[in-house]
Formats: structure tokens, C-alpha cells, sequence
């Protein structure tokens, strides 16, 4: 599923948000301590702000893709032993290609809840269409 802006959604699960502060006696100590938590209904209604693709490719991803490519492309004419070492080090660079493939991409959203709460940075997949 991927949200459009302006794009009306709901919460599909009840979701407890908890943040750390930092509390001081004095400035020379300083220690963190949970501020609160706050928590929001499966079915808080809001809109979508912001969608944010992120591109997660490694150096290996991108590696493998530029091997393979010249690969599909040129193997055919490289010498017999070029040709063997690049199979090998596309061969040693697929695992993360499939990781990759299988991941699949990340989606986060900025909503802002018609409560007034802001929720930015979240998985596309805590907001259902609502």
C-alpha cells in the first residue's frame, strides 16, 4: 500500500508512544527518565502531510546491479576467464540482491491526527485508508 498526501487514514492499532527526558537536579548530573506515554485508539482518524520513499540500497546492491548489467550486457564478448571471475563476483554479491528484492522498499508518512497530534517518521503500515 502506498499513501498519497492529503490521502484521509486511520490508525489500524491502538499505538503507546513513550519519549525520554532529561531530568537535572543541578548541571553537573544528568540522567534520562521516561517522561510519560501517551497512547492512541485503533481508528484515530487524520491526514497524510508528508510520504517519504527511502532508498535502503547497500554499496553491495548497487555493486551487483552495476556487474550484472555489464554482465547481461558484454559477457558474451569478454575472454572466458574475465567472463568466469565476473560471474563469481555477481555470484558472491546475490544474497544481498534477494535481501534487498525481499525487503521491499520503506514508505514513512507525516499524519496529523484530527486529535492535534502530529505522528512524523511512521511506517506507512500503522495508518489503514480511512
Amino acid at each position: 500500500m502506498t499513501l498519497k498526501e492529503g490521502q484521509r487514514v486511520k490508525l489500524a492499532a491502538d499505538t503507546r508512544l513513550t519519549d525520554w527526558a532529561a531530568m537535572t537536579e543541578d548541571s553537573s548530573t544528568s540522567r534520562g527518565a521516561v517522561a510519560g506515554s501517551l497512547s492512541l485508539a485503533a481508528g484515530t482518524e487524520g491526514t497524510v502531510e508528508r510520504v517519504v520513499e527511502h532508498d535502503h540500497q547497500s554499496q553491495e546492491v548497487r555493486e551487483y546491479e552495476r556487474l550484472k548489467s555489464l554482465l547481461d550486457a558484454f559477457g558474451h564478448e569478454m575472454p572466458t576467464e574475465s567472463r568466469r571471475q565476473l560471474e563469481e563476483k555477481v555470484g558472491s554479491l546475490e544474497p544481498e540482491w534477494i535481501a534487498y528484492q525481499e525487503q521491499g522498499r520503506r514508505v514513512t508518512v507525516r499524519v496529523r491526527l484530527d486529535n492535534g497530534f502530529i505522528l512524523d517518521d511512521t511506517h506507512e503500515d500503522v495508518f489503514t485508508p480511512a
